[in-house]
């Protein structure tokens, strides 16, 4: 027993030495760099050797698919079936020339009418535009996770020997030293907003939290090896205003606030969640909401009002979506952030899912297998789009404005834009949309049907 004290000390001793030089690393190469907004190009430099090594992966992958006579599978992008913006009285009008030969106000009603609702329902069953929106976006090349395309078969000892090496590089290496980071950026968090917090209210205090609140998320994207970009920054929110963005994670509140200050909103929890955010509103006014409050509009709509009337406080971000979508489109904003008459900051957030997938699917992942997930993909990388700052016209309603500032979104982010709400994730379709179909047709029999009767 006594001759193992030599050896024990001395594993010790190079345990303590190994967690010396790594968080000095971690000091000298992340974390101060994080609190000063700087970087050394290394992530840069990171992702390029990346890009060649999945470069080189995928050719391999189609060599080899082509010698074994494997078809190469390759994503529909914008949907299988090729559809034309027309509306339902054109289409119908177009189904009763090709069929009858006749026009469309000849007769009331017509048996080809049928066909384009059978069409239209088997459309919707082959290329659903709503389900496809949840699910992981496919990629056209392998990037060496899990997670990669159909073409990914056994095609040689070296393509395995590499994904090999790339889990053990992600789990043993990156997953720890992200870890570390992530509970140092949250540590910090929670202690520095708590001790500002005691400060009295003044220009002090406000500059304190600003830059307490920066530095800290600035370390937590750094635990994500995120590669950001930042577009237009002379557009970026300002007090009295709300922050409105497309939503694919959890995370794009530290990708936005890593480059500018916000309020948050959002419901009160419980657990570590709710110790931080007991923590940040101490040093920083954010917009909490109790269970029971979330549902009344009329409270959620006051609180929002009387924020963003006070020019000093912070902007307010908001995801009006209302649920994560999985990064290739932006769906229906609700309107309740666009009543209240403030200036809305678009702004515009595409992840490029070759590094890792950073939508959340809620419905098949808990918060940790997702951060896991996260945290063992290679990086995150994402450009961030700040829009001109949009108000209200006189003759819109709090609607129309939501859908304008939605398709200036979708169209700075390159993302579809669709009218479906993202509530549809775990809700069944509403009678409404079924009824808007009825009535749009109704109309059309009925409205040509008085025409002629004027006649």
């Amino acid at each position: 027993m006594f001759l193992l004290l030599p050896f024990d000390s001395l594993v010790v001793n190079l345990l303590g030495i190994s967690i010396t030089v790594l968080f000095t690393l971690l000091l000298v190469f992340i974390i101060v760099p994080a609190i000063f907004g700087v970087s050394f190009g290394i992530r840069k430099v990171y992702m390029k050797t990346l890009l060649k090594i999945f470069q080189w992966a995928t050719l391999r992958i189609e060599r080899g698919a082509k010698e074994k006579n494997h078809p190469l599978y390759k994503p529909y992008v914008n949907g299988i079936i090729a559809k034309e913006p027309t509306s339902l009285e054109e289409e119908i009008k177009e189904i009763r020339r090709s069929g009858s030969g006749k026009a469309l106000d000849t007769p009331e009603f017509e048996l080809s009418d049928i066909f384009y609702f059978c069409r239209k329902g088997i459309e919707t069953i082959m290329d659903d535009e709503v389900t496809k929106r949840f699910s992981a976006e496919e990629l056209e090349s392998w990037n060496l996770l899990s997670r990669t395309n159909y073409n990914f078969q056994y095609i040689s000892l070296r393509l395995t020997v590499l994904w090999g090496l790339g889990v053990l590089i992600r789990y043993c290496f990156l997953l720890p030293l992200r870890i570390a980071l992530a509970f140092t950026g949250i540590s910090l968090l929670v202690t520095g907003t708590t001790v500002v917090g005691y400060l009295p209210n003044g220009r002090c205090k406000d500059f304190l939290s600003k830059h307490v609140h920066l530095m800290c998320y600035r370390i937590c994207v750094r635990a994500l090896t995120a590669i950001i970009t930042y577009h237009d920054r002379e557009n970026r929110p300002r007090n009295g205003g709300i922050c409105v963005a497309n939503h694919t994670s959890p995370i794009d509140v530290i990708i936005l606030a890593s480059d500018g200050y916000y309020a948050m909103v959002g419901q009160i929890h419980g657990g570590l969640m709710g110790v931080i955010q007991r923590a940040m509103v101490k040093a920083c006014p954010h917009v909490w909401f109790e269970r029971s409050e979330v549902k009344d509009r009329h409270l959620v709509a006051r609180r929002l009002t009387e924020h963003v009337q006070d020019k000093s406080k912070l902007p307010i971000l908001i995801f009006p979506e209302g649920t994560c979508i999985n990064n290739t489109s932006v769906m229906m904003f609700k309107k309740g952030s666009f009543e209240i008459g403030a200036t809305v900051y678009p702004v515009a957030i595409k992840y490029d899912p070759q590094f890792g997938d950073a939508f959340w699917n809620s419905s098949k992942y808990g918060m940790v297998t997702y951060l896991l997930r996260m945290m063992t993909s290679w990086a995150i990388v994402c450009s961030v789009w700040y829009l001109p700052p949009m108000t209200r016209q006189p003759e819109e309603d709090a609607v129309q404005f939501a859908n304008r500032v939605k398709s200036a979104i979708a169209r700075q982010g390159g993302l579809v834009d669709l009218l479906w709400d993202g509530g549809l994730k775990r809700e069944k379709v509403k009678d409404a949309f079924k009824e808007e179909q009825q009535k749009l047709y109704s109309k059309m029999i009925v409205g040509n049907h008085e025409d002629r009767s004027r006649s």
